[in-house]
């Protein structure tokens, strides 16, 4: 079993790119797109968070993906586990009446939305994501939750960014990452 799971890491791994000085100078870009165009290794992720989920947490309700990467996986993940998908966007892409939070960027605002009755109160969520670095964007979508009385268990990444810390951003709320750089 360990041996399997080993593999698995090592395919996803293995499909991550890093593209030097992008977006900017100085940035290491961690490309996920190899992941998605080999089909054993975005089976590898789904595998392994779903391994996670069941181990950690009883009862889950909802998954939720946050724009854009995390509904590449989050609806995978939600379909095995048997339990709803709901979206978190930039603000002015869902329909109907929205929360909101906004956050703050390296270089300004942004804004996250979620529709109104996304999210009942009580129910129990899990938050996904391809990557997390600074934070920012997992823990306005963590407050848009609380907002709506959802109770979090945790966030889930492809990609961990230790450097940057953004996981002291994301206390209490756990972080499990398959890779981290």
């Amino acid at each position: 079993m360990a041996a399997d799971r080993e593999a698995k890491l090592q395919r996803i791994h293995e499909h991550i790119r890093t593209f030097p000085d992008f977006p900017k100078e100085g940035i290491q870009f961690r490309d996920i797109c190899p992941i998605l165009k080999d089909p054993a290794a975005l089976t590898a992720v789904i595998d392994l968070f779903e391994e996670h989920v069941r181990k950690n947490h009883q009862q889950v309700d909802l998954i939720v993906g946050l724009d854009a990467r995390g509904f590449l996986f989050g609806p995978l993940l939600a379909q095995r586990l048997g339990v709803g998908f709901v979206l978190v966007r930039k603000r002015g892409k869902l329909p109907g009446k929205t929360l909101s939070v906004a956050y703050d960027l390296e270089y300004g605002k942004a804004e996250v939305e979620i529709q109104e009755d996304a999210v009942a109160p009580g129910q129990k969520v899990l938050l996904i994501d391809d990557l997390l670095a600074t934070g920012g964007t997992l823990n306005a979508a963590c407050e848009l939750l609380k907002k709506q009385q959802a109770e979090i268990l945790g966030c889930l990444v492809v990609i961990g960014l230790k450097e940057v810390n953004g996981i002291e951003k994301l206390k209490p709320h756990s972080v499990f990452s398959l890779v981290q750089y």
